[in-house]
């Protein structure tokens, strides 16, 4: 295991280079830049104050050369500062992300406690009124565009019935601290974690009660219910242990959601997180902000992989790695 995970790492940190000169070539192969933004529409900057401009935020150089400028300080940790914020991309991924984290932390474990034990129903319950409800139930999420749900929920319960705020992450003018601040910010997250839920659940609910019912057909299953076991012994030990191995993929997939932020519903809410931040650096062309941002996907991601197939050993005693 020890050294299947030390090939893994070398070979991650090899796709991470070429993964960063792709997205930056791709970055700087944009239409316009953050300068041409920047001064357009304004007929007093000369064509040196661009160039000097250009030169101030690194736009100078040819694709080639400013990768290697940009991998340089990467490698060191300094990715360099954003130019919409003015501060170092780090400093504000680091402050962001862990508004998205709550959000879609809170959000995922709500979907499993919810989907999980609606899926194994409806796969033990396969074409009963039972399971078409919950397939039902599932498919209406799945199809039910983000910004759609968003919009309807506030304008039932903020415009509406004015039981939750219509945007933001604290009440303005307030000015909340201790347990209070926690009270309002966790009224403000109500109406995005429920649209990450209704839209999220489908997902795990189908892909749950499809394994379940292809483990539920396998001999071991027909002969744990010939030998007489009862029937919750059946599915939950013996049939869902083996479910959660492609589930454990599943998970280790959502890694990258956690950290990354949902654009759309960030937006739609106001959320200050970093899927409203990225949002914000593709339009303003932020440069430094949308590499590190990205890179950070990569690694997540690349990291999420990792972790799941280390979880096969867990859930699934059978697999080893040599």
């Amino acid at each position: 295991m020890k050294q299947y995970i030390i090939r893994r790492i070398l070979t991650s940190i090899l796709v991470l280079f070429g993964v960063s000169f792709l997205i930056y070539g791709m970055l700087r192969l944009m239409p316009s830049d953050f300068i041409s933004q920047m001064t357009s529409g304004n007929p007093d900057i000369t064509a040196e104050q661009k160039e000097a401009l250009k030169e101030k935020y690194g736009m100078n150089t040819n694709i080639v050369q400013g990768y290697v400028n940009w991998i340089s300080g990467a490698v060191t940790g300094d990715f360099g500062e954003s130019f919409q914020y003015q501060r170092p991309v780090t400093q504000v991924i680091g402050e962001k992300m862990w508004i998205s984290f709550s959000l879609a932390a809170i959000a995922l474990i709500i979907e499993l406690a919810i989907a999980i034990p609606l899926g194994v129903i409806a796969a033990t319950k396969q074409y009963s009124k039972v399971d078409y409800g919950i397939v039902f139930f599932a498919l209406a999420g799945i199809s039910l565009p983000s910004f759609f749900f968003a919009a309807v929920l506030r304008r039932a319960f903020s415009v509406g019935l004015k039981i939750f705020p219509i945007s933001g992450m604290v009440t303005a003018r307030e000015n909340y601290t201790g347990f209070m601040w926690f009270v309002d910010v966790a009224h403000h997250f109500v109406l995005p974690i429920i649209v990450f839920v209704i839209l999220g659940i489908g997902s795990w609910l189908r892909y749950t009660r499809t394994n379940m019912l292809e483990v539920l057909n396998m001999d071991y299953v027909r002969t744990a219910r010939a030998k007489g076991l009862d029937e919750r012994v059946v599915v939950f030990k013996h049939a869902f242990r083996n479910t959660l191995i492609p589930l454990v993929t599943f998970i280790g997939a959502q890694v990258p959601a956690l950290f990354s932020g949902a654009i759309i519903t960030e937006g739609i809410f106001s959320i200050p997180g970093l899927g409203q931040a990225a949002l914000d650096a593709v339009t303003n062309k932020d440069l430094p902000f949308l590499m590190a941002y990205l890179m950070f996907l990569a690694i997540l991601t690349l990291l999420g992989t990792l972790i799941s197939d280390i979880l096969y050993a867990v859930v699934d005693p059978r697999v080893r790695y040599n």
